[in-house]
């Protein structure tokens, strides 16, 4: 084990979009709306976008293949680095996943960024034919095959995956709530992602995110081999709007419908004042500069290398997801050392690198 430190913010710290795919709409118009939201931030200068994958429950993530998802992406955008956010590697079969995502790399110029965690729904498992409780024991194992199908090794029976592709061994990344998760993200020189909000404990209800997430920071900087560049992801809710009664009135229409849901227990309830809401779930909502305000205030951010946000759990209208995401881009960002763009650049197609 070696000890890494992670350099003050460089201004180049790159700026991410996230999406869940939760507009309200029909799972075709979800996907319309979501690569229309990632062409505009990629228009606006953001480095990357981040999509999860959901099993069966469309009020939770509206998107079970995000490789198939990310290759439709990839045919409408050019430069704009394509993530996964997390695949649940348990629930998928390591060999098939592994070939997928080298076509989906190779067809997109390169730009995948694959995150893996053990995630999903207790109840998803058993629709798979497997037991929630081997989560952990079964995305190990998969990683493990992961890897050696990308680096070209023989795989049981000598077969190797083709195409391989070793390069995308520098683009794993691996979602963690715990130390225990950052340490071995760390330990393995993958890039660590953590989550725009966590469950509080009952012996720290009123933690901030920041005292919940820079232990595992320091623990995945203590484990990260030598040499080995750090990537820290902090994705975190955000929702700019021009006007801070409509950010406030849609947030908590949002909010409220999201807790009542799925909320959490150790919490504020649906019924708890909006603003307990904003802070209990750890939200950043209102103008650009009380946007600005709320996320300096957020310590994680002075470490993280990628910077990403999503509009979850707001969930604001179409038209007002594309302007939060140009308010970012323009004023957000660049207070906080991300750089994006003043205006939008459009995006010609021909001009794709399989195309150009």
């Amino acid at each position: 084990m070696t000890h890494s430190h992670l350099p003050s913010p460089p201004t180049g710290r790159r700026l991410g979009f996230f999406s869940r795919l939760l507009d309200d709409a029909p799972a075709a118009e979800r996907y319309r709306l979501a690569a229309e939201q990632i062409a505009h931030a990629e228009s606006f200068g953001f480095d990357s976008a981040w999509v999860a994958q959901h099993h069966f429950h469309e009020a939770e993530g509206g998107l079970p293949s995000p490789l198939v998802f990310l290759a439709y992406v990839a045919a409408r955008t050019r430069r704009i680095r394509l993530g996964t956010g997390i695949v649940t590697l348990p629930l998928e079969n390591a060999v098939r996943v592994a070939e997928d995502a080298v076509v989906l790399d190779l067809l997109s110029g390169g730009r995948l960024e694959f995150g893996v965690g053990t995630g999903g729904t207790p109840s998803s498992f058993t629709a798979f034919g497997l037991r929630s409780e081997d989560r952990a024991e079964v995305f190990a194992s998969h990683l493990a095959l992961l890897r050696e199908a990308w680096a070209g090794r023989p795989l049981a029976g000598g077969d190797r995956l083709y195409p391989s592709s070793p390069r995308l061994l520098d683009r794993i990344w691996q979602a963690t709530f715990s130390v225990a998760g950052g340490a071995r993200a760390g330990a393995a020189g993958d890039g660590l992602m953590l989550s725009r909000t966590q469950p509080r404990s009952e012996a720290a209800p009123r933690a901030s995110l920041a005292d919940l997430q820079r232990p595992i920071i320091d623990a995945y900087l203590e484990w990260l081999p030598e040499g080995r560049a750090p990537r820290i992801m902090g994705s975190r809710s955000v929702f700019v709007a021009d006007d801070r009664g409509e950010a406030l009135r849609l947030a908590e229409l949002g909010l409220r419908r999201s807790v009542a849901r799925l909320g959490d227990p150790s919490r504020p309830g649906a019924d708890a004042p909006l603003q307990a809401l904003i802070a209990g779930y750890d939200m950043h909502v209102g103008t650009p500069a009380e946007v600005i305000a709320s996320l300096a205030a957020d310590a994680t951010l002075e470490r993280v290398t990628d910077l990403v946000f999503q509009v979850h759990s707001v969930d604001p209208p179409h038209p007002l997801i594309l302007r939060s995401i140009e308010l970012i881009a323009t004023e957000v960002a660049p207070a906080l050392g991300s750089p994006g763009r003043t205006t939008a650049r459009s995006v010609d197609p021909s001009t794709h690198p399989l195309t150009a």
